[in-house]
């Protein structure tokens, strides 16, 4: 299975448009945004738990990072509310649940082969840094180097630039947008390659985005 796996040319999935898929895990349904591999595969997606579902325990030997978007996240470790981000680096496992529901946005298989950084980021931590024009607030949740993580938010009807040097992606966590004349609507994801630029047109009610620079695919990831 290939999905928006042409990693040279700009895309946005609307993925609030598109149907869920059923996972192997009963109550467990996917809508992909990326993908190479069947159900062993690098891949970008929004995930939902019905209450009470839950995976078996897995080992991530491809790493796995996510954001909670929606709803109570639960594995080992302990409970994610709204809003929490995780990184579960290659080697690591967990038996993934959700007692009441919830929907996350996940990227597996997609980290470095040295990648030994798990990092937990509840609701409101993570490192401030200066806003960007037309932003109000902007968190790190990660900076290794090699990527960087953030959460922004952004102004009602401001006009954004993202500078994008080695590769963007970007998840519409509230609010509205509208990149290059198109309309994007919260859980819409989208990926520009190196040297495109990120130009957005918030709506009235603002904007929550979650962004990642760095390589699109780095260049020492795990082997598949």
């Amino acid at each position: 299975m290939r999905i928006n796996d042409d990693l040279s040319r700009p895309v946005i999935a609307h993925a609030s448009q598109e149907d869920w898929i059923p996972s192997p895990a009963p109550g467990v349904d996917r809508r992909m945004l990326f993908r190479i591999g069947e159900e062993k595969a690098r891949a970008t997606s929004i995930v939902r738990y019905a209450p009470g579902s839950a995976f078996a325990r897995h080992v991530h030997n491809g790493g796995e990072e996510f954001l909670v978007l929606e709803g109570v996240f639960q594995d080992d470790e302990g409970d994610y509310p709204t809003g929490t981000y995780v990184r579960n680096p290659p080697g690591t496992s967990h038996a993934p649940a959700s007692q009441g529901g919830c929907t996350i946005f996940v990227r597996l298989w997609q980290f470095r082969a040295d990648d030994r950084a798990q990092t937990v980021r509840l609701p409101g931590e993570g490192q401030p840094a200066e806003p960007r024009p037309g932003a109000s607030a902007a968190t790190v949740l990660f900076d290794d180097g090699h990527e960087t993580v953030l959460l922004e938010d952004w102004r009602a009807t401001a006009t954004v630039t993202v500078e994008n040097s080695g590769g963007l992606e970007f998840l519409l966590v509230s609010g509205g947008l509208t990149v290059d004349g198109e309309a994007m609507s919260p859980q819409d994801w989208g990926r520009l390659p190196a040297g495109v630029n990120l130009h957005a047109q918030v709506g009235a009610e603002g904007a929550r985005v979650w962004i990642k620079r760095g390589p699109l695919l780095h260049p020492d990831v795990c082997e598949f």
